[in-house]
C-alpha cells in the first residue's frame, strides 16, 4: 500500500517536471498571456479567442469590389449603337374626338338618314327624339371631293375590292381584284351609294380617320362601320355635304 502511494507521487512529480515553465505558469494562472482580439472584426468570436486557428479560414478583406459596368453590354446586346437611345415603337391612334358618340340634332333630316359633313369629318346617323349618332370619318383628298344625295343600294360584309380602271391607271401597282379580309382596303363592311363608285366602308388604316386621304370614298374604323352597318338598311338616304 505504501509502495503504491510512493509510485503515484513519483508519477505526478515526473509530469510536473515535463511541463515548460511558461506552460506551468499558464496552468497555475500566475503568468497567463493577455487576451488579444483579432483586428479583423469579421472573424467569428470563437476564432478571435483561438488565434492559432486563423490559418484555417480564408483571408477576409474589407476592400470594396469594383463591379464592371453592364449598361454598355446590354445596349450592344439589343443591337443599338453605344450612346444611342433605344427607339420606341410609334403607335398610331385615332384622335379621341373622332370616336363614336351621341349628340343633339335639330336639323331638317329625318331619323334613319345619314348626313356626312366632309369639312368637319363627321358622319351623323339621325335618330329619333332630336339626337344623332356621330362617327369620325376619312374623306376624299383634294381633287376628289364631292357632294350630293344618294341611297344605300347594297351592303356587303368583308367586301372584295376591284379598283376602278382610273385608279389603277394612277397607281399601276394596284391589283385588279383583292378578296375581302383584314388586309383589304375596304375593311369589314361596305355600304354602296347609288350607281356611283363611292362607298362608306371600313379601313385597315384607322389612324387616317379625320383626314382627307381617300379617292372619294367615306372611310370609317372597322368597329364603327360594323355598328353603322347593323343600324342602316338598304334604301337609307345618304346626304354628303
Amino acid at each position: 500500500m505504501q509502495r503504491t502511494g510512493f509510485l503515484l507521487a513519483a508519477a505526478m512529480l515526473a509530469g510536473a517536471m515535463a511541463l515548460s515553465p511558461a506552460e506551468a505558469d499558464y496552468r497555475s494562472g500566475a503568468g497567463a498571456p493577455p487576451l488579444l482580439l483579432s483586428p479583423d472584426l469579421t472573424e467569428p468570436w470563437v476564432l478571435q479567442l483561438q488565434p492559432h486557428r486563423r490559418q484555417m479560414r480564408a483571408q477576409v478583406t474589407t476592400r470594396p469590389v469594383m463591379r464592371q459596368p453592364q449598361r454598355m453590354e446590354r445596349v450592344r446586346h439589343m443591337g443599338v449603337a453605344p450612346g444611342a437611345a433605344p427607339q420606341q415603337k410609334v403607335q398610331r391612334q385615332v384622335d379621341p374626338r373622332f370616336l363614336p358618340t351621341t349628340v343633339a340634332y335639330d336639323g331638317k333630316h329625318k331619323p334613319g338618314d345619314i348626313v356626312i359633313d366632309t369639312e368637319a369629318r363627321y358622319l351623323y346617323l339621325i335618330e329619333k327624339g332630336g339626337f344623332a349618332r356621330r362617327y369620325g370619318v376619312g374623306v376624299g383628298r383634294p381633287g376628289f371631293e364631292w357632294a350630293g344625295t344618294h341611297k344605300v343600294t347594297r351592303k356587303a360584309e368583308w367586301p372584295d375590292w376591284r379598283p376602278p380602271a382610273e385608279m389603277r391607271k394612277r397607281q399601276p401597282n394596284l391589283p385588279v381584284h383583292m378578296a375581302g379580309g383584314p388586309k383589304n382596303p375596304l375593311g369589314a363592311r361596305a355600304l354602296y351609294l347609288g350607281s356611283t363608285l363611292y362607298r362608306i366602308h371600313g379601313s385597315n388604316e384607322p389612324w387616317t380617320i379625320g383626314r382627307a386621304v381617300s379617292s372619294g370614298c367615306i372611310r370609317m374604323r372597322n368597329e364603327d362601320v360594323i355598328d353603322l352597318y347593323d343600324r342602316v338598311p338598304v334604301g337609307a338616304k345618304v346626304h354628303v355635304l
